[in-house]
């Protein structure tokens, strides 16, 4: 199906499987959670290292700061550092966008820090699956395929990003650049423990809504006072009555930040709460159902209520082109002795911003894992070169035009 010759790519994929742990084993040992800036310019510059070896240019793109909500409801600006982008054969017919995030979830201050081998097939610690593992994988591949002889007809531009597990908020227009010019899209998230990956997610939205009350000492002037708190927590009461009211539709409270000293009653508070939805127009009711519950608070006497945020990440359904992409890639796995199951997530990723500018995508090629955001995180080490692999594929696929790229304008 492919043609002749590429058993010997594959076995030297096999052969560096000790190596790909290695090198995430030394990657994840760098703490680079979303706001540890000093990590964060370490890990970029042992990427920039690593990948500077492709055959392309490279270049460090410094991401515009963001906004964000502190706890005592003030604006501050967020800088989040730089992306790491590659483009190689930028002129060439068929145009690939390969992405990855190098953060985590785990601060400098969290007790997950360093990797170890728990047993011969498992390796844990802090973003071996998601997603350093993952950016070894993406690498492996992408030096195996330029290893094949011949011109390529294929180009693609690899980014590499340092805010994804906080929503990508500054790297967001670099993904629909990059999406926008690219036929299709190949993203590293871990694939599941049992060896499944992810065909449809749903949307995300972030929100921080902060409350202004008056301030009055619970002595003297108890009944002059107005609490933001109690106004957060009707707030937050409201939010968790929506769950249940629309299939699929999720509302997670996840923090009221706020209060201080129990003899004054508080004057502001922050609630911050995620919104799942799997469709566009659940997306839309989501939206105008969120309005109604902070017009609902607002309207108590002396509380002002100002939402901040929304969804920053689209849901990514099955699409006529996502289908085909699914379908090259179960016909790569299957190349492989692998039957890949697929199935939907809730979570969301860089190919859900990809998938927004109408760039179809496979966003699970990272190794095989579980336990993310959390202590408990692990990837099964067999599965590293079975994706390194698997990926490869796909590119030669793409290349000798067992994949045709124009079947996903149909």
């Amino acid at each position: 199906m492919w043609g002749a010759g590429l058993e010997p790519f594959l076995e030297r994929l096999d052969e560096q499987g000790p190596a790909l742990v290695e090198r995430t084993q030394a990657w994840s040992a760098i703490n680079s959670g979303s706001y540890e800036r000093d990590g964060l310019a370490q890990m970029q510059a042992v990427l920039a290292d690593a990948f500077a070896g492709l055959p392309g240019a490279l270049s460090i793109e410094r991401l515009s700061p963001c906004q964000r909500v502190k706890a005592d409801g003030a604006i501050a600006d967020i800088d989040h550092g730089a992306s790491i982008r590659v483009r190689v054969r930028p002129d060439a017919p068929i145009q690939i966008a390969l992405t990855g995030h190098y953060d985590t979830v785990f601060p400098a201050a969290h007790a997950f820090q360093m990797p170890w081998r728990a047993d011969a097939d498992t390796l844990r610690g802090p973003g071996v699956a998601d997603m350093k593992g993952g950016l070894a994988v993406m690498l492996a591949a992408l030096q195996a395929f330029e290893t094949l002889p011949g011109d390529k007809r294929i180009g693609y531009e690899v980014l590499l990003s340092p805010d994804e597990e906080v929503g990508s908020p500054a790297s967001a227009p670099l993904l629909a650049e990059l999406g926008k010019r690219a036929q299709l899209g190949m993203t590293y998230e871990p694939a599941m423990a049992d060896g499944a990956l992810v065909d449809a997610r749903k949307g995300s939205g972030n929100y921080s809504l902060v409350l202004k009350g008056r301030a009055a000492h619970v002595g003297r002037a108890f009944q002059d006072g107005r609490s933001a708190i109690l106004a957060a927590a009707d707030a937050a009461l409201a939010l968790d009555a929506l769950n249940g009211q629309r299939d699929g539709v999720t509302f997670n409270v996840g923090a009221i930040d706020g209060g201080g000293a129990t003899n004054v009653v508080p004057e502001r508070a922050v609630l911050r709460f995620n919104v799942r939805a799997p469709d566009d127009a659940s997306v839309a009711w989501a939206g105008d159902t969120v309005e109604r519950v902070v017009q609902r608070v607002g309207a108590r006497e002396g509380i002002a209520a100002h939402l901040h945020g929304g969804f920053a990440r689209a849901p990514k359904p099955i699409t006529p082109s996502q289908r085909i992409m699914l379908d090259w890639t179960h016909a790569a796995g299957a190349a492989l002795g692998l039957d890949l199951k697929f199935r939907p997530s809730g979570g969301v990723c860089e190919g859900n911003n990809l998938a927004a500018v109408g760039c179809p995508n496979i966003d699970t090629l990272g190794p095989c894992g579980g336990g993310l955001h959390s202590d408990e995180e692990f990837a099964l080490i067999p599965s590293f070169t079975e994706r390194a692999k698997l990926s490869f594929l796909l590119l030669a696929g793409l290349e000798r035009g067992v994949f045709d790229v124009r079947a996903l304008k149909s």
